[in-house]
């Protein structure tokens, strides 16, 4: 398949959004539930027709295509210092789950189990985020430097939340495999940032008329 700089935009967009979950829930214990529902169900849809499906449609996209635009066009002092080391660390996480397939076996496999449970649950209940986040934890936690969540000690260290947060960022993960896929690395952030802002301008414009 030959992937456009649409759906590298909207892979990227995908990180960018998990991550503000992440952070969201870290430090005020809640976030936005159709975003928490497109995060989660992107990690259960392994085998899309094109990238955009993963996450449903563009619409869906919308909150993270306008956090690439004010993380990537905005000076150092605007930015958002905790989604871009979260979005920079997913990425990196990526690069290294790459180069284990076992432990993309051992994610595909845990998905697949998580499927079961869904299958009885909402995608964003308890038992659904419980299930994702230890695949996380027994994943791609078991990298080092592991990615340090900051936030409210009091929604960190209530298990719900941590889940919550674990789920988030293996939903991250996943656009940042797309991202991967569809000819996405480092360099082309740096060297197209310029692109990426465009495209996801006009695809702001374009689904949010």
């Amino acid at each position: 398949m030959n992937y456009t700089e649409r759906d590298r935009t909207l892979a990227l967009a995908g990180v960018f959004q998990s991550c503000h979950l992440v952070q969201q829930v870290a430090t005020t214990g809640s976030g936005d539930a159709a975003v928490l529902e497109t995060a989660i169900n992107s990690i259960f849809n392994t085998d899309p027709s094109n990238p955009e499906a993963v996450f449903g449609n563009a619409l869906c996209l919308a909150p993270g295509l306008k956090l690439l635009v004010a993380q990537l066009t905005n000076s150092a002092q605007e930015r958002n210092p905790d989604l871009v080391r979260y979005v920079l660390g997913v990425l990196h996480l990526e690069r290294k789950l790459a180069r284990h397939p076992d432990l993309l076996k051992k994610i595909a496999d845990g998905i697949q189990a998580a499927q079961r449970q869904r299958a009885h649950f909402a995608p964003t209940h308890d038992n659904v985020l419980a299930q994702l986040a230890d695949i996380y934890s027994n994943t791609l936690s078991t990298f080092q430097p592991r990615i340090m969540v900051h936030g409210d000690p009091s929604f960190l260290n209530n298990p719900a939340m941590a889940n919550k947060v674990r789920a988030c960022l293996l939903a991250a993960v996943r656009a940042a495999v797309l991202w991967s896929q569809c000819g996405g690395s480092r360099w082309r952030l740096l060297l197209s940032r310029g692109k990426l802002i465009a495209e996801a301008k006009r695809t702001i414009t374009e689904v949010c008329r």
